[in-house]
């Protein structure tokens, strides 16, 4: 076990359990505490300004402005929780709308609450590709509400913040296998689940990807290089009563991460899995930043050419760090050779 590694975890584990509080549903099978959500959507009508203030049919003036709710209209727990909120604007309706209407296509604002708010945070990329999907179903019939935008709004704990969960209480010791996957950028292909699984999967590959953290160019050639290379997908078999996975790798870096994660499963936090994620990420990156270094000094220093073959057989992700700095420093020619020297002592290394 990397010493940072458990440091952090059990430093992000404290945190969290201290401002994680409040009791769940009985449908829900996971610690109460983690599992209070809550939500509502708002739609308001805007005016031109020349509409803002118009006589009723009284004559009296009148205010176009939409009233403010009342505190009855929010669901507000008695305890600390993180909040999500969102404006939507229907870009339809936004092109189609007239001048001589003076009024503004309906907007929404969404919310969420739920879980502390340092954990929410964690799942904001998430929650902002949930809240998309949401768009394209408003409308002005009141009939969707209920059949549609009700249960999806009703859905947004367990389709955003839970999946990393459920895929680490599903695949166990085989999560090191789909941490391998994603930071080495190999496709994946899911055979024979249910819709949710593969979701969940997916969701779970796509937080745990480098994309953000590396260059987006080195990115795809990497995915091209990695495609190439291996020629072959990894699956993922989900007929039988455990998944089964076929042309996977590993290292001793994700094995690693893969015991943190289920250290972690016996409290049953979500938001801790997500942050655990955030780490493995975190040092990923800099493991390569390091090699990255120590290749730049080794174009002019034997010794630092040393550090690398050092560096590498201790880092246990020597394999994928490699192949993300050879395609970073393609066009170097001096970082070329000692690239090349690397990976003939990375050959011999796994031989022996």
């Amino acid at each position: 076990m990397l010493p940072s590694l458990q440091e952090s975890v059990d430093g992000d584990e404290r945190e969290l359990e201290s401002s994680e509080e409040g009791g769940g549903s009985a449908e829900e099978r996971r610690p109460e505490r983690y599992s209070n959500s809550y939500y509502c959507l708002y739609s308001y009508q805007g005016y031109s300004s020349s509409e803002q203030a118009v006589d009723s049919d009284d004559g009296s003036p009148s205010s176009a402005t939409p009233e403010t709710p009342s505190a009855e209209d929010f669901s507000i727990p008695e305890f600390r929780v993180g909040c999500y909120y969102c404006l939507l604007q229907q870009e339809k309706l936004l092109e189609t709308a007239t001048v001589e209407t003076n009024i503004s296509p309906p907007e929404y604002v969404t919310c969420f609450l739920g879980g502390s708010e340092k954990g929410l945070e964690l799942f904001r990329l998430e929650l902002d590709i949930y809240v998309q999907g949401l768009k394209t179903n408003l409308d002005s019939e009141k009939s969707n509400l209920e059949t549609y935008i009700k249960p999806y709004l009703r859905s947004w704990f367990e389709d955003s913040v839970c999946p990393i969960q459920r895929v680490v209480q599903l695949f166990q010791e085989k999560l090191t296998f789909l941490l391998h996957a994603a930071l080495s950028y190999t496709p994946v292909e899911v055979k024979n689940s249910d819709e949710r699984i593969k979701k969940d999967i997916h969701r779970f590959l796509s937080a745990a990807s480098l994309q953000g953290l590396i260059q987006e160019g080195t990115m795809t050639s990497l995915c091209v290089a990695m495609t190439e290379e291996h020629h072959k997908s990894v699956v993922i078999d989900c007929s039988g009563p455990q998944p089964q996975f076929h042309n996977a790798g590993s290292n001793k870096f994700c094995d690693d991460w893969m015991q943190a994660f289920l250290n972690g499963a016996e409290g049953g936090n979500p938001f801790l899995f997500r942050q655990i994620l955030e780490n493995f990420k975190l040092k990923a990156i800099q493991d390569t930043n390091n090699l990255k270094r120590f290749i730049r000094q080794a174009e002019m220093n034997h010794y630092a050419l040393f550090k690398c073959f050092v560096f590498l057989k201790n880092c246990g992700s020597g394999d994928v760090l490699l192949k993300i700095v050879k395609v970073e420093q393609a066009e170097m020619p001096e970082a070329k050779n000692v690239i090349t020297v690397l990976e003939e002592f990375m050959r011999e290394t796994a031989v022996a």
